[in-house]
């Protein structure tokens, strides 16, 4: 049960498909073949199953694909750790941020961070919100940059960004906004901006118009072409609001309080709090509260 035969499986069971998985490793069909048939001798139990010209995974399959991603994680996490407690000037770090924070709160970090610690090993993945936090679950992130972490999740909050969630819209429509009848552009299921305009929309029982988009720049130039007006973090669209593209509507209950949060694991490797105390020193970013302690019943008396 070897690194690389956990990786090949892996790479089988994101592709589905043999070509694909040898075609992303660089190795033949045929070792990605042996590969998940020996690691299947090893475990006793079917991990695939031939579907027509392909293959899916065995229902054991897909239980052990979760299994062999966190392990994978792990072992990049235990390198990562390792090489930063030697140098966290020179270390790795992973970095995951969904698409509003990687557009519009990471460049300035990341161009500051790495004229400072140009020896860092910096990789940065996007993704939906669902994404970025399977991607902190499985190791294969040292931080993440996104809303509030999912409350089963094991992890820090290390430091917090204001992020207000505003409604937009083109001037034109802006004026003759109705909370029940005027069409909204959203983005596409899976964001927690659409999860929350979803919810907002749900909280005041309206169920308007609505034209879904597939990213957050297509959003905000949707709604700046008068498509629709948006929820959308000030961050996002304060080239648009100083131009007059776009206007901030007096929606109720707005502005919506969705604080950017940077999140690690239990353990933050070196070169990752290193990352984080940068982070600290930058405008508007801040350490999350300390937790206040419980009072006992010891404590209570004289």
């Amino acid at each position: 049960m070897t690194e690389g035969r956990l990786r090949t499986f892996v790479a089988l069971a994101d592709t589905g498909s043999v070509r694909a998985a040898a075609a992303r490793l660089y190795v033949t069909e045929s070792a990605v073949s042996a590969a998940v048939a020996a690691l299947a001798r090893d475990l006793d139990v079917p991990l695939v199953q031939r579907v027509g010209r392909g293959v899916r995974l065995t229902p054991a399959g897909t239980v052990y694909a979760a299994y062999a991603r966190r392990v994978l994680g792990l072992l990049e996490q235990g390198r990562a750790a390792a090489r930063g407690a030697a140098d966290p000037a020179r270390g790795p770090l992973r970095l995951a941020a969904v698409t509003t924070a990687a557009d519009q709160v990471l460049p300035a970090l990341l161009a500051s961070f790495r004229a400072r610690w140009p020896e860092v090993d910096l990789a940065l993945e996007v993704g939906p919100r669902r994404h970025v936090w399977r991607s902190l679950a499985a190791h294969e992130a040292d931080l993440v940059l996104a809303g509030r972490p999912p409350g089963d999740l094991a992890a820090t909050v290390l430091a917090l960004r204001p992020n207000e969630l505003v409604v937009v819209g083109a001037p034109d429509l802006a004026a003759g906004f109705a909370l029940p009848s005027t069409p909204w552009v959203m983005r596409e299921p899976g964001s927690g901006t659409r999860a929350t305009a979803e919810a907002y929309l749900a909280e005041h029982d309206v169920a308007p118009p609505r034209l879904v988009l597939g990213s957050n720049g297509a959003v905000v130039a949707g709604a700046a072409a008068g498509l629709g007006v948006a929820l959308i973090s000030r961050d996002a669209v304060g080239g648009e609001l100083r131009a007059g593209r776009l206007v901030v509507i007096d929606s109720p209950g707005t502005p919506l309080d969705r604080p950017w949060h940077a999140v690690a694991g239990p353990a933050p490797t070196a070169t990752t709090r290193l990352f984080v105390q940068h982070l600290l020193q930058a405008p508007h970013w801040t350490a999350p509260p300390a937790p206040v302690p419980a009072v006992t019943e010891s404590d209570s008396k004289p």
